[in-house]
């Protein structure tokens, strides 16, 4: 493929960070020091294919998908296309669209559990008839609201044994992230208050289980009400890192009331809200661009800064003040807090739109960050320049059992999934080969060998598998127990 459009990044080595987990990334650095090239293979050049199952795919509300490639991905790589929006789920309701943020949970006999969000607006439809996720009455947080979650059991054959909706009546479902104690917590990115008088603007437990079942949604008030994007849980300490998405948000530390949960439904006990400040450096703007806020040079990639944490006393506000009390006791600035992910120890969060201006636009093509709880410190790891090639906007991100990063773009034009290596090399996985819909949603299965990632306007969850490399054993895949 062509990398006309890419951006360029710049990437923290791992002496730089402090965090030998990722060592091999040094070797990354050190070539953009040396002014060398750092564009990887990765898995080989991106080819169009058909999906396994695409006779299947003949009759769907996007229309006729059975000759159709929907992905193009590397030689050795297959997938299949499930749980396609208008399809009828085992509930008897129609997949709703906006498929977004998911995480994968062991299942019972080998099979794999998604939890999935859909990022729909009040009484938003997908092709005229679907309604959104519809529940009864009793399991909606909100009549008029058509967002929420689904759950699909796949199986090892990446077939699809079952789905059905899981959480109702909430708003742009966007983000969430998985927990320990097997389940999802999903995001709502909005703070607003419907012509119902419900309000928004909280996280949402979703447990993860096979069984046809709706959530109780209960509104998790003591992590905040803003903006949410997505959730990182620390198995150790029980902490909950997370992220939200405006153009001057806070990153925020949640210690739940129970200490360390164990079960779906304590976070309803409650806990502390936290931002994270840089030390010495009240209120920085990270963003790198004096577009933003920032200033150029600002933040150095690499450059390990210590943090400390400010106490949030109004986490549940009338107005959206969360991070105005943040930021005026010095918590950072951050553009566009999107995706995060937790991984041997580290929790990694994205910054969409952070970095310099682009050359097309105001505003950056994104940073990827690592916060590391035991060094208490924050790390500007990844940035793309106002030039070069590779990265446009990544949001979702995950990291694969063999130590890859994968990032889901959210840019314009073609979108890909986007690879790091442990090399140093970037990498292209995967394209949109059907529209230019973001990709959304990338996770694994528990036992390494299916990538599960969605693409969100037309509404399609995939299945990839192939040639993965041994996992890496100095990865923790805690989250998925």
């Amino acid at each position: 493929m062509s990398f006309s459009r890419r951006r360029f990044l710049t990437l923290a080595g791992a002496t730089a960070a402090g965090v030998t987990a990722i060592s091999p990334l040094e070797a990354f650095y050190a070539r953009i020091a040396r002014g060398e090239g750092v564009t990887g293979v990765g898995f080989g050049s991106l080819q169009p294919k058909l999906p396994e199952n695409y006779a299947e795919l003949a009759n769907t509300k996007l229309g006729d998908l059975s000759n159709v490639s929907l992905l193009e991905l590397p030689p050795g790589f297959k997938y299949t296309a499930i749980s396609i929006t208008g399809q009828t789920m085992s509930d008897g309701n129609p997949v709703p669209g906006d498929h977004d943020g998911m995480a994968a949970f062991r299942g019972p006999g080998g099979s794999t559990i998604l939890v999935r969000n859909h990022e729909l607006d009040d009484k938003e439809d997908k092709f005229g008839d679907t309604g959104g996720v519809r529940a009864p009455a009793s399991k909606k947080y909100d009549q008029i609201n058509a967002g929420g979650t689904t759950t699909l059991v796949v199986g090892q054959d990446r077939k699809l044994q079952k789905h059905f909706a899981s959480l109702a009546g909430t708003i742009r479902n966007c983000a969430g992230g998985p927990t320990p104690w097997k389940s999802w917590i999903s995001c709502e990115e909005t703070f607003s208050t419907s012509s119902t008088g419900v309000l928004h603007g909280y996280n949402f437990e979703v447990p993860a289980t096979s069984d046809i079942a709706l959530a109780d949604p209960v509104p998790l008030k003591a992590m905040g009400r803003f903006s949410h994007e997505a959730i990182a849980v620390d198995p150790k300490t029980g902490y909950i890192y997370e992220t939200e998405d405006r153009s001057n948000s806070c990153f925020y530390r949640f210690v739940p009331a129970v200490g360390i949960p164990n079960a779906p439904g304590q976070l309803a006990k409650g806990g502390t809200l936290y931002a994270l400040v840089v030390k010495g450096r009240s209120t920085l703007n990270t963003s790198n661009n004096p577009n933003l806020g920032g200033a150029v040079g600002s933040v150095k990639v690499g450059e390990a800064m210590p943090v400390e944490w400010v106490k949030i006393e109004d986490v549940d506000p009338v107005t959206d003040t969360v991070r105005v009390e943040a930021q005026g006791k010095g918590a950072a600035i951050f553009y566009r807090g999107e995706g995060a992910w937790y991984d041997n120890g580290l929790i990694y969060f994205v910054c969409t739109q952070g970095g310099p201006a682009a050359v097309d636009s105001t505003r950056g093509n994104g940073q990827v960050w690592i916060y590391n709880p035991r060094k208490e410190t924050i790390t500007l790891f990844v940035e793309a320049a106002s030039s070069g090639e590779l990265l446009d906007e990544p949001d979702n991100i995950t990291v694969s059992p063999f130590g890859d990063l994968f990032l889901c773009e959210d840019g314009g034009g073609s979108q890909f999934v986007v690879g790091i290596n442990k090399k140093g090399e970037i990498y292209q996985f995967a394209r949109n080969a059907l529209n230019e819909s973001e990709f959304a949603g990338a996770c694994f299965s528990p036992d390494g060998k299916t990538l599960f990632v969605n693409t969100q306007s037309a509404g399609i969850t995939y299945c990839i598998w192939g040639p993965w490399p041994e996992s890496d054993d100095d990865n923790d895949d805690s989250d998925d127990d």
